[in-house]
């Protein structure tokens, strides 16, 4: 086994599927879900994905409309997102699979080749 893969973490698949919302007939994840994943802060995802806009058009990657957001907060009885200055960004399959590329960082790559 490599020195890299005993380094990083394995995340079970069940935490990733619990992850997934479906938002406007999308399977999406959360941009805070996915910074915790890549570990990194929301912000530093966020500041990569506006510096590379033009990888991420909207079957991507898109912001949730406030009543998405409170529809997504309802369902989730024991949510731990907490208080949001922003509206999230949600990320299609695709839209994660790019992040690696944007996300300067080995974590990124090895979560999204898991």
């Amino acid at each position: 086994m490599s020195k890299r893969a005993m380094q990083t973490p394995v995340i079970s698949d069940e935490i990733v599927v619990s992850r997934i919302h479906t938002v406007r007939g999308h399977k999406v994840m959360l941009d805070s879900d996915l910074a915790e994943l890549y570990q990194v802060e929301t912000r530093v995802l966020n500041q990569a994905v506006k510096r590379n806009s033009r990888r991420f058009p909207e079957d991507f990657m898109f912001e949730m409309t406030p009543e998405e957001w409170e529809i997504l907060i309802s369902q989730n009885v024991t949510s731990s997102w907490g208080g949001r200055r922003k509206l999230p960004l949600v990320f299609t399959e695709q839209g994660v699979a790019m992040l690696s590329s944007v996300l300067n960082s080995a974590t990124a790559i090895d979560v999204n080749i898991q």
